[in-house]
């Protein structure tokens, strides 16, 4: 025996019926050409699916209108305006094309790779030609994959499902085991960060998805919190910003970390002479200095390790050793070819 039809698959069947009916469909044209609906073994099966369909079409935005044949009364029709259904033609400036390139360039993750890609080209076939990038070209800004936390994490945001997850603490390198309630993932400064209640600490926090170790596993029941509210989520968020902001200076090679750059301020009156400096002054020759703001010297250290040699960090001594310590942490995890580590 053939397995039923997927609900979805049903759906989609119908909606194409629909499209690409010239006029109107009856239910029993319904039942006799679209699959799915043959799975039915009664009448009154196929009148209650075919009217949870309806509704749920409907639900999703798509006009389902009810068509009356004008010589009988009681026999309805059904189709799908196509004016209300369609987009309407979509002229995009070179600037729009730009920004949604740029939007698309922040997606490293191999599985929305392909997706954008695939969409940016049907866009640029409508848009401005092939210069219509131009507006944005250099900039490259980079969110890093937050590898395999970012699926459940999303996932569990979504169902309002508790997660498990191992996590290595910025400042001290503590690992423990926290249970967080995720309200949103958020994108900042190269990375992901996840924004939620802590149970254990019954606080919000946030969290680096980048230091989070090992699996994230779902615990408990989909709805197991209520969903924040949007005062929730942004008091969250100015705690996470909260702090002085503070300098750091950057030696930074040309064309290169440009999504760093454009947050450069002016020099601080107060800085000091680097070039007379007879240490820094040498490692000066063929970069820029950069003066850019940040809050947690951890969190820049993260953004800027991804650079590698493009940037040096030149003050405040916090942030150097957060990057020198990042970088020796990476370099246990691969070893040189032909180095034994047994």
């Amino acid at each position: 025996m053939a397995s039923a039809t997927d609900p979805s698959e049903r759906l989609l069947n119908l909606v194409i019926a629909l499209v690409n009916s010239r006029g109107r469909m009856t239910k029993e044209q319904v039942r006799a050409s679209v699959a799915g609906y043959a799975d039915a073994p009664s009448d009154e099966s196929f009148e209650r699916m075919f009217e949870r369909d309806k509704d749920t079409l409907r639900e999703l935005g798509i006009p389902l209108v009810t068509v009356t044949d004008p010589g009988h009364g009681d026999d309805f029709g059904y189709r799908i305006d196509l004016d209300a259904y369609a987009l309407p033609p979509i002229d995009l400036t070179a600037a729009e094309l730009g920004v949604l390139t740029l939007a698309a360039q922040t997606w490293q993750d191999r599985t929305m790779r392909g997706d954008t890609a695939r969409a940016l080209t049907k866009l640029r076939a409508v848009g401005q030609g092939p210069g219509a990038t131009d507006l944005v070209a250099g900039l490259a800004p980079r969110v890093r994959s937050g590898g395999s936390a970012f699926a459940p994490l999303l996932d569990a945001a979504q169902a309002r499902q508790v997660v498990r997850l191992t996590y290595r603490a910025a400042n001290t390198g503590e690992v423990r085991v926290r249970r967080i309630e995720p309200w949103q993932l958020v994108a900042r400064r190269g990375g992901w960060v996840l924004i939620g209640w802590d149970q254990d600490r019954q606080a919000t926090r946030s969290f680096r998805l980048s230091r989070i170790e090992g699996p994230v596993r779902a615990v408990g029941e989909p709805g197991a919190f209520a969903a924040p509210s949007p005062e929730q989520v942004e008091q969250a968020m100015a705690a996470w910003r909260e702090g002085p902001a503070r300098v750091a200076t950057l030696a930074v090679l040309p064309e290169r970390a440009e999504a760093t750059r454009v947050r450069a301020l002016e020099a601080p009156p107060d800085a000091p002479d680097w070039s007379a400096d007879p240490v820094v002054g040498p490692l000066l020759v063929g970069r820029d200095l950069v003066h850019v703001a940040y809050r947690n010297a951890w969190e820049l250290a993260e953004e800027l390790v991804g650079y590698g040699e493009a940037v040096l960090v030149l003050d405040p001594p916090e942030v150097r050793s957060h990057v020198l310590a990042l970088l020796a942490r990476a370099a246990t995890l691969a070893p040189a070819p032909g180095v034994d580590r047994a």
